[in-house]
């Protein structure tokens, strides 16, 4: 029986032109700051990101906590969605490691408004952690953050003298999907992370930008976190691959998960966030069946997904052809789940 991996977009395999300049990629000890292929993934991520540095690390995970370590610092606040990655996906990492205190806010679809943060900013007294910085994620759940919204963000910040922080791991989803570029986006937030290992297909690694100052500090943390790597040109000239040969074709897994949905809604037994399906992810619940039921049942027939706490996950990704989305579509309209 065929299988159809959606899981996630980070069980893609590097392709074999992505394999061929890897093999062939100028290497360097990068602790020592001397790999070339680093240096120039680096300086492609400031430049499309709009910010002075960059810095490559071994994953989102650990830029975002690097942000949140130096930004927010020990025994402060970070404002955030309750159903930021932040929160849900990175292990306590923000307090177990980071020492910081997390405020997390019940917003619809995890986008946050200014509104959202009045009164939920705290400082002045000696017995209270004081909120130093605000958290937002792009996209979130496969959602853009509207552009307004990342705007009041920005200046209610500003007013209150607080920064801010962008998990952007699926970030040129939304430049993708929306036709905002990825600078657009980044001016809104003082630090921000992008994964390469997602969508954009790199085997590893994700990026880290700032100012000059931040990712100096950055760059001894993520030392102390034990991720200073010696020949890291092998996996950059994958992230160079990946930037500069898989961004556009993101609309493709765009329209492959416009087209499950379609399916889905036309099953009778699943029931579907149609509108906030505006990139590569898909979420879905079968009414008098658990997620956990619903993902062994498509597993059954060849269908991978994931589950969510009670809501079901797919998210399309560059292994999954037209050909492959018009079989799973086929597939799942064929199919009676609740039998």
């Amino acid at each position: 029986m065929k299988q159809y991996d959606l899981r996630s977009d980070t069980i893609t395999k590097p392709t074999l032109e992505m394999r061929k300049v890897m093999a062939s990629a100028e290497v360097g000890d990068d602790v020592y700051r001397e790999d070339p292929t680093t240096t120039r993934l680096e300086s492609l991520a400031a430049e499309l990101t709009g910010k002075p540095k960059a810095l490559f690390v071994s994953s989102g995970c650990m830029g975002n906590l690097i942000s949140l370590y130096l930004q927010a610092g020990r025994s402060n606040e970070v404002l955030t969605a309750s159903n930021s990655h932040i929160i849900q996906h990175e292990i306590g990492s923000i307090s177990a490691i980071a020492g910081v205190l997390p405020i997390t806010i019940d917003v619809p679809r995890g986008v946050l408004s200014a509104a959202d943060l009045a009164g939920k900013v705290k400082s002045g007294s000696y017995d209270m952690a004081t909120t130093t910085l605000i958290e937002v994620e792009n996209t979130i759940g496969g959602y853009c953050y509207p552009l307004e919204n990342l705007e009041g963000i920005k200046d209610f910040a500003q007013t209150h003298q607080l920064k801010v922080h962008m998990d952007g791991a699926r970030l040129f989803n939304a430049q993708v999907a929306t036709g905002i570029p990825v600078k657009t986006y980044a001016k809104y937030a003082d630090t921000i992370t992008f994964c390469l290992s997602k969508g954009l297909g790199a085997p590893v690694g994700s990026m880290l930008c700032g100012d000059e100052a931040f990712i100096n500090k950055a760059l001894t943390l993520r030392k102390m976190l034990g991720g200073g790597m010696r020949q890291t040109g092998i996996l950059a000239a994958a992230g160079l691959f990946a930037l500069t040969h898989h961004v556009d074709r993101l609309k493709d897994d765009h329209a492959h998960a416009t087209a499950i949905a379609d399916a889905l809604a036309k099953t009778g037994w699943a029931v579907v966030d149609r509108e906030g399906v505006q990139t590569n992810i898909i979420f879905f619940q079968v009414p008098g069946l658990s997620a956990q039921t619903v993902v062994h049942r498509l597993a059954s027939h060849g269908i991978l997904a994931n589950n969510e706490g009670e809501i079901v996950r797919l998210v399309t990704n560059l292994d999954l052809n037209d050909e492959d989305t018009n079989e799973v579509c086929a597939l799942l309209t064929s199919l009676d789940i609740e039998a």
